[in-house]
């Protein structure tokens, strides 16, 4: 796992430390005691005159072993401040060569070093805020010493990484290699032993810089924008702040000490959750046989959600035909992805350049036959049946028999499309988010008749689009749109039992959502979950209550945003909610008509009967098997409906919470509130046993 060789350069003897730790050279525990090892035997030996520590592969280190957070330790094994300190003190100059990526742990290691000299394709950072904690290791009190206390806060608290261009803009690296890294490293190392450069120094006093307290404030404002609801970008934040008023000595203390109550607290065990959950719902089906080569794909419909797709995949670098029936709605389609590119360039994503680049792979046509060399056809249409069946029918007939069919319905079934097609087992669904081109989550819907290669050829295209794919199975709202009506629909008893709408949108941001039920709806357009109401009408059990307060503002021409008004109003231009007296009439109306006596509504109510909606409704999925396991929908919560990171999705929260306590909260409800809060088999079975939906 650690390597040390000798190499004679320049007429020096320079230890070459390699870590060797695949697939990311992680610095675990039994990894940490070879590398203190050998850094200590290389500054013993006095044949050496310097040393240079570098990786294999693409990384120099990704940092630390997540997995070994929260976990008893054993034996004598060195802290990675330990090992740091052992660098930063030795006689000898050590030099790094950062020959990838380095992050957390992996950069932290790097800054006690004399030097830094790295690849041209290295990335450096400091991502922990992501998991909820802070860099443990030095990087809060060494990084400000090193490149500033602005340049510490954007690196630190901004969670991304740096090139390597950008890093020595900054100063947190010496030299970018033009050839050899290690030659260039070595070089370094023999030049620090001349005396022709000086070694890298990390000052013990405090930071001798005047930083004005507005640098601190709006990197706070900035962090409460970005991490909506968590601790640990403001700890971050403090822990900089520390490294103007105390030694190095302290500085170090107390970030040790802000980090373990991070690493122990909910947050960050939540953020772990949801780092692993992705990686298991990112996994690809294991298959026999090659998977499909997705380089060309069509897009039938250039709205919203078509305009969004064709910008993910050209975004991706992917050539796109993008098809309307008509030229005025091609021509109004292509107008807002300009549009939107435009918004792009003012906002500093992208250059006006790269714009073009990607418009260029947009194709504009009309003609289904322009479709026929695709290898992918992701169908964003009018979400109606008959309007699908249609154009599934024509791309079987134009397309060749190896191209993929994928819908992008948010609802319906992927095997009743598949059935007016000759080609069932290259038919899934594609479930993106709006705005597409911004929203990371990706359902992918597996029919009945899906195959693996498919599967698996989409899951590949979804990394290259920058998305988070989540296999889920065919059922009505398949993962998130079957859990979400649940959750509305509990929003809308509310309403009519006395809370108003601002209350109860409010109570869920306290909660931590990104918006509320009612603003959602708003939002996304209250004309498109109307319609699924209307299509479910018929099947719809006539003894479970039903709330019309939806229904009636639909029927007032009141779809939301779009139309300027929907259970708020909103001024033109704005997308600000506003309280509405009228439909607090109407819902007032609709309470009276429905027999039901309105009263007091806490805020913890809203909230239990909201959340835990989410949750019985996600252990019937788990068991109906549409999710694969109880943490891909947490992803899916996560990554596509605002629920709070920090709380881990909400198969995770009621974890947290205890299930025997959900368990005994939804009884409560079934009691009070009839059918709909029937308890989940598997809920019940794992709270009756101690289980946690984390174990299955």
């Amino acid at each position: 796992m650690i390597t040390t060789e000798i190499r004679h350069f320049q007429g020096a003897a320079v230890a070459l430390i390699r870590i060797d730790n695949p697939p990311v050279n992680s610095l675990g525990s039994q990894l940490r005691v070879q590398l203190g090892e050998a850094l200590t035997s290389a500054i013993a030996n006095s044949m050496v005159q310097a040393i240079v520590l570098t990786g294999t592969g693409r990384f120099f280190s990704g940092g630390a072993d997540i997995r070994e957070f929260n976990t008893p330790k054993t034996g004598v094994q060195p802290v990675l401040r330990e090992i740091i300190s052992i660098i930063e003190n030795a006689a000898k100059p050590v030099v790094a060569a950062i020959n990838g990526i380095a992050l957390g742990g992996g950069l932290e290691l790097t800054l006690g070093c004399h030097a830094r000299v790295v690849s041209q394709e290295a990335k450096l950072g400091l991502p922990e805020v992501k998991l909820g904690v802070l860099p443990g290791a030095g990087g809060t009190q060494r990084l400000p010493r090193l490149v500033g206390v602005p340049a510490a806060l954007d690196i630190i608290v901004g969670g991304e990484p740096l090139t390597a261009d950008q890093a020595l803009a900054c100063s947190l690296v010496d030299q970018v290699a033009a050839g050899s890294l290690l030659d260039e490293a070595c070089a370094y190392a023999v030049s620090i032993i001349q005396g022709a450069r000086a070694r890298s120094h990390i000052d013990q006093a405090p930071l001798d810089e005047s930083v004005d307290e507005a640098v601190f404030e709006n990197a706070r404002k900035k962090a409460k924008r970005k991490y909506r609801g968590c601790t640990a970008p403001l700890t971050c934040i403090e822990c900089v702040a520390k490294s103007l008023s105390t030694d190095l000595s302290s500085g170090l203390a107390y970030e040790a000490e802000q980090f373990a109550l991070l690493v122990n607290g909910e947050q960050s065990k939540a953020l772990r959750h949801i780092f692993f959950a992705e990686r298991k719902a990112g996994k690809r089906p294991a298959m026999n046989g090659a998977s499909f080569a997705i380089r060309k794909v069509g897009v039938v419909g250039a709205g919203t959600m078509g305009g969004g797709i064709a910008m993910s995949l050209a975004n991706a670098g992917i050539p796109v035909v993008l098809l309307e029936q008509s030229d005025a709605a091609l021509k109004k389609g292509w107008e807002t992805i300009q549009h939107n590119y435009a918004g792009n360039v003012k906002r500093g994503r992208f250059t006006e350049s790269q714009v073009q680049q990607r418009l260029l792979l947009i194709q504009r046509t009309t003609r289904y036959e322009d479709l026929s060399d695709s290898d992918l056809i992701i169908e964003a249409a009018f979400e109606d049946m008959a309007v699908k069946k249609e154009i599934f029918t024509r791309l079987d007939s134009v397309c060749n028999m190896d191209t993929i069919l994928a819908s992008n319905t948010s609802r319906l079934d992927i095997d009743e499309i598949a059935a007016v097609t000759s080609r069932k087992e290259k038919i899934l669904g594609m479930h993106f988010f709006s705005p597409a081109n911004v929203m990371k989550l990706l359902e992918v819907v597996k029919g009945a008749h899906t195959s693996d290669q498919v599967i698996n050829a989409v899951f590949k295209l979804a990394v290259k689009m920058d998305k988070t794919p989540v296999l889920v199975g065919v059922c009505d709202g398949f993962v998130g749109n079957r859990m979400i009506s649940h959750y509305t629909r509990e929003a809308y008893f509310l309403l009519e039992e006395g809370a108003s709408p601002a209350q109860i949108d409010g109570a869920l941001r306290s909660f931590g959502m990104a918006m509320g039920p009612l603003e959602m709806q708003d939002m996304a357009g209250l004309d498109i979950s109307w319609a699924a109401r209307k299509r479910q009408a018929a099947s719809r059990p006539p003894h479970l209550r039903y709330s019309c307060v939806a229904d009636r503002i639909c029927e007032m021409g009141r779809f939301g945003q779009k139309t300027g008004s929907g259970f708020y109003r909103y001024a033109s231009g704005s997308r600000t909610p506003l309280p509405d007296p009228e439909i607090d009439v109407l819902i007032a109306r609709c309470a009276q008509l429905a027999g039901i006596t309105r009263r007091e509504i806490s805020d913890q109510e809203i909230i239990a009967r909201t959340i835990y909606a989410l949750v019985n409704e996600g252990a019937k999925i788990v068991q109906d098997k549409i999710a694969q396991r109880p943490s891909d929908i947490d992803v899916v919560y996560v990554a596509g409906y605002g629920f709070p990171m920090f709380r881990g999705g909400p198969m995770f929260y009621a974890d947290s919470v205890g299930l025997s306590a959900v368990l005994e909260t939804v009884k409560d409800f079934h009691e009070r509130f009839g059918d709909y809060w029937s308890p989940a088999p598997l809920l019940t079975q794992l709270a009756q046993n101690g289980g946690k939906f984390s174990d299955l």
